[in-house]
Formats: C-alpha cells, structure tokens, sequence
C-alpha cells in the first residue's frame, strides 16, 4: 500500500488544478422521468493539491472515503427511469456535500475512527476553496437542474441514492437492514415508496430513518433542495455488501427502478 504525504499549505486559495475532474458529473439532463437522482458521495477522488490527505490505498477504498457502490447503481436506475442523475466526484473526505458547511463533519478531521491528516487545523481559506470549488458547484448544478424542470415539465421528485457500511468499525454492532428510508419532515416519499415495496416479493429488511435520520444538522441535499422546494423527496440507504459486484449494482438499479415506477 502507498501513503501519500499532504501539502500543507493552508493558506492556498485555489483548490483544484486542471488535470483534476470537475466536481460534478450531469448524466442525461433532458430524461422524461419526473425523479432527479442525485449522489452526493459517488466518487473518491482527491485533488492533485491535498495528495491522499495523508491516508492509505486500504482507507481510500472504504466507506469512510465514498458510498460504495453506489454509482453504479445509480447509472443503471436513472436508464430504467430515464432519469437525470447528478454525481459528486470528489472523496466525501474532502468535503461531505451531504453536509451543511457550518458543520464539523463537513471536513472531517476523524471518520470511523480513523484520523484524516490533510484535514487537521485547516485554515479558512483552505476550508473556503473546498467549499468553493467543489460543494457549492455541485448542489449549483441540482438547483439548476430542478429550476429548469419546474420551469418545462411537472413537478420534479428529489431521490438522493447512499450506501453504508455493515459495521463500524468504532462500535462493532451490526446493522442488519438492507434498506433505509431516510427523511426529515417530509415522509411523503417514504410512505409511497413502502406500500410499492409491499407489493413486491423482496425479503429485504427495510427500516424507516436508520441507520441514519435526516436532520437540518447533519444533511444538506433534502432539506435544501427537496423541503426547501416543497418537493417530494427520499433519501435512500443500501447497505454496501449488497453492491461490491458490478451485476449486483445493475440488479439493485433494476430493482428500485421498478419500485419508483
């Protein structure tokens, strides 16, 4: 495994060079379902400037840098819906677009245990360009896409896809569901969602806000872009043993797919 040292140059203003991506990736714009499916955590990339934040290949590749497997499923749902999806590129280590800036979990300086060097005593113009370069850009381009469909089309529904892991590593107790349906005030999506999944022979165990619950405090993309509109929307959990295969995601797509239809 390598380990790649992290600059230390907190006061840099410009975050990203031109041989990084661009932050946010807009599949299929024009597509005629009503649902907008977003990933907020889709990618682990890291820009050329912060190295690997000081972590290894292994920390790179766990649920603590990315929604494992979530992508994949999210490209094979929006072709079964015709759906626009919009991705985030970069590592949620970087900046969690998932989260209000405000917060510290935006930036985390501890995930899972694990402590993320390049995050540790960051000054504000280094927390200011991450911020700026990637998270703002990202939920510009929801806002964007959402303003356009209100304006050609009928109201749109918000459907942000996530996976999370088993098990913490920092508590040792596993979580048993396969799905979860995740909401803050809004359960109107939910409720749709379960009475499909009541009509289909699954065996998946489904919960309603676990392993995590929605909040003004700890989320960013429903309660600004789904609560803030007055839109329906859901934020769904998979849990990421089930979408570590590539056919498995194109099942997992298919499957919610049929659901939301």
């Amino acid at each position: 495994m390598t380990k790649n040292t992290t600059s230390d140059r907190n006061d840099e203003v410009t975050l990203r060079v031109d041989s990084d991506p661009e932050p946010v990736v807009v599949l299929n714009p024009r597509g005629a379902s009503r649902f907008v499916i977003t990933c907020d955590h889709a990618g682990r990339r890291m820009p050329a400037r912060l190295g690997s934040l000081g972590l290894d290949d292994r920390d790179l590749e766990r649920h603590i840098a990315w929604d494992i497997g979530v992508a994949e499923t999210a490209r094979h749902l929006a072709e079964r819906l015709d759906a626009p999806l919009v991705l985030q590129s970069y590592s949620r280590l970087v900046i969690d677009c998932n989260r209000p800036l405000s917060v510290a979990s935006s930036i985390p300086e501890v995930s899972d245990g694990t402590a993320i060097p390049g995050n540790a005593n960051l000054a504000s113009a280094a927390r200011a360009a991450r911020a700026n370069e990637i998270h703002r850009p990202y939920h510009e381009a929801i806002a964007a896409l959402l303003d356009t469909r209100v304006i050609d089309g009928p109201e749109p529904v918000l459907f942000a896809l996530h996976s999370f892991t088993p098990e913490l590593e920092v508590e040792r107790k596993p979580r048993p569901w396969d799905l979860g349906l995740l909401y803050n005030r809004d359960d109107r999506l939910a409720q749709h969602f379960e009475r499909a999944l009541d009509e289909e022979a699954h065996g998946y165990n489904v919960a309603h806000n676990e392993p995590y619950a929605v909040s003004d405090e700890s989320d960013y993309t429903l309660p600004v872009h789904g609560e803030g509109r007055g839109i329906h929307n859901l934020l769904l959990e998979i849990r990421n043993d089930h979408l570590r295969e590539r056919d498995r995601t194109r099942a997992w797509g298919h499957f919610l797919g049929g659901i939301l239809k």
